[in-house]
């Protein structure tokens, strides 16, 4: 029995020393494991509304903005709306725009910052329902540099209008109350998520109607490679192909009520410029299976040809996309940014001459973030996508499925420590009983 004592002792204090190494690599786990990105807390802005045929004592807006942005980028703020009482019947397919929300910028231009929307009735509103507003975008592009932040404000003068709702040619004007916070800061970070690394592009989603989907308008992030020919002669077409894959930091392409099931198709553009290129064009795919109310999955690639007319470079970028059974009368339109997107460049050689080099691409230095908003209090939620999966993978600073947690090594060291505790403890008093 002593002897079984005396061997339950001996490996107890072993694993004190293994414990205490667990414990050891447990602490360096837990400290130099990345921090979650802090998350931006939403913007809540209230106005006062009058007029048109939409109207509120108070409303507020949720702006929302990214959990961290990249210097010399572009960032997407949106302002999202509550649904307001209609103050006299509204009647389907009125146009609607929204505009305002100006907000001060620091570390970013423009200053101030304006939203912008638009979108059609689908159903008819009767007095006393209520109405969403489309929701409001609007880009910034980041000037402050890595470790400073990106500060947005709510313009306060009470005098200035900085919300205007506009239900076929009547406005509803508003006015700024509060906001609450006062301010939101955006963290400036390398390889930060503000409008996505350089080939995803956040394309501004919506359906042809302009409104009355759930799923729509939508924000959908798609990583974008254009592959540019090898060799291009002028007056010849220059075949080049698009392909794009939907990322999880945006939201979901969804197949809406009344889309065509039988043979879609998707309508890719590219903008051009140099060597007398024509400034787009358009090459087509079709899509595979769709269903209603279900994700869309984009073609493996599109092939659009552009013809340049000169000898030169030509320079490429992202243009707009469509769903449907035609390119000009879409299902879906999704617009691009016009800014922050990344380039790729080809060589146009003279029909007799030696053929052009290999295409490159070239990086510019801002990505696009559009952003949308609803009336009523100002409310500046950072995009989860929208947080949602970071486009950089810096976007959270995640990376919790590197391996096991730092303090699950904590734990378990501490459990082996008390246990080797124990056993020397017995082994102790085992010697003393026997001296």
């Amino acid at each position: 029995m002593s002897q079984a004592w005396r061997r339950l002792a001996h490996k107890t204090s072993a694993l004190g020393l293994v414990s205490t190494l667990v414990l050891f690599v447990g602490s360096v786990l837990a400290l130099s494991s990345p921090a979650q990105a802090a998350a931006v807390d939403p913007l809540k802005v209230t106005y006062k509304c009058t007029g048109g045929y939409l109207a509120a004592e108070s409303v507020q807006v949720t702006v929302t903005a990214p959990t961290s942005v990249e210097p010399s980028k572009a960032a997407s703020i949106k302002w999202t709306f509550p649904p307001i009482t209609a103050t006299k019947a509204i009647a389907a397919q009125a146009s609607v725009t929204t505009s305002g929300g100006d907000l001060t910028v620091t570390g970013g231009t423009p200053t101030p910052l304006k939203g912008s929307g638009s979108g059609t009735v689908t159903t008819a509103v009767t007095t006393g329902q209520t109405y969403t507003p489309p929701e409001m975008t609007g880009s910034v592009n980041v000037t402050a540099t890595t470790g400073g932040n990106l500060v947005l404000a709510p313009v306060t003068t009470a005098s200035t209008t900085v919300l205007t709702i506009t239900v076929a040619g009547e406005a509803t004007t508003c006015t700024y109350v509060s906001a609450t916070p006062t301010s939101i800061s955006v963290p400036v970070q390398t390889g930060g998520g503000g409008g996505g690394t350089d080939d995803v592009v956040e394309y501004d989603c919506d359906v042809a109607s302009g409104g009355g989907d759930a799923d729509y308008p939508a924000d959908v992030d798609i990583k974008v490679t254009m592959t540019p020919p090898t060799s291009a002669t002028a007056n010849a077409d220059a075949s080049i192909t698009w392909a794009g894959v939907i990322q999880s930091t945006g939201q979901t392409l969804k197949a809406p009520t009344g889309f065509p099931t039988t043979s879609p198709k998707m309508f890719v553009t590219v903008k051009a410029t140099g060597a007398g290129a024509p400034a787009t064009a358009t090459g087509e795919a079709t899509l595979g299976t769709v269903t209603i109310g279900q994700a869309i999955t984009l073609p493996t690639s599109v092939t659009v040809k552009i013809k340049p007319t000169t000898t030169g470079t030509v320079t490429l970028t992202a243009g707009d996309l469509a769903f449907g059974t035609s390119a000009s009368s879409p299902a879906i339109k999704c617009l691009a940014p016009t800014t922050g997107l990344k380039t790729y460049t080809f060589q146009v050689g003279s029909s007799t001459g030696t053929p052009t080099t290999s295409p490159t691409p070239t990086n510019t230095t801002s990505s696009p973030k559009p952003t949308k908003t609803s009336t009523a209090t100002v409310t500046v939620t950072p995009s989860t996508k929208k947080s949602k999966t970071p486009k950089a993978g810096a976007d959270t600073g995640g990376g919790g499925e590197a391996g096991p947690d730092g303090r699950m090594f904590i734990l378990t060291g501490t459990a082996l420590v008390g246990a080797a505790a124990v056993g020397g403890l017995v082994m102790r008093r085992r010697n003393a009983t026997r001296g």
